[in-house]
């Protein structure tokens, strides 16, 4: 076994034939389905201005979340390394994408605002410097051809 290499795959399968495919830009519906080995089935669509549906994930939330997500395991396993003791985190994470006058578009960038608690007060600090070990650790972030942003805060435990 290669442990140097992993590989993925999903099962895609669009759903949106409303009765005359692809006919006319308005004709189809943009959901699909989205399946993988494991957690099973994930409802997609287009984003609501390109005529998807709101109640399903479109690719532009998929990867502005895969990003969040990767972050956040990247810094859990530095802030464990560095003898940091994370007892919450949550972030906001914002994406911006520009359409091009052709039609196509690009992601310009991601910004991260995760906000981590932390066991000690005194390793706030310390806490909010480990995103940037985190960013160069995560695969996701890695792989864009766009800037992922930190705008990190941490705070020490509530006294209760």
């Amino acid at each position: 076994m290669n442990l140097q290499e992993h590989h993925y795959s999903a099962r895609l399968r669009w759903t949106g034939n409303l009765g005359s495919g692809t006919a006319g830009y308005r004709s189809y519906s943009r959901d699909h389905q989205i399946e993988v080995d494991g957690p099973g089935l994930l409802l997609g669509t287009a984003d609501p201005t390109f005529h998807g549906s709101r109640d399903r994930w479109n690719p532009e939330q998929l990867l502005l979340t895969a990003v969040a997500q990767c972050h956040m395991l990247s810094y859990l396993h530095v802030a464990v390394t560095a003898g940091v003791i994370v007892t919450a985190y949550t972030d906001t994470p914002a994406g911006t994408m520009r359409l091009n006058r052709d039609g196509s578009g690009e992601f310009t960038g991601i910004v991260l605002r995760p906000h981590v608690e932390v066991d000690d007060a005194g390793q706030v600090a310390l806490a909010d410097s480990l995103h940037a070990e985190a960013n160069r650790l995560c695969f996701i972030a890695r792989s864009v051809s766009f800037p992922v942003l930190h705008r990190p805060t941490a705070t020490g435990p509530v006294p209760g």
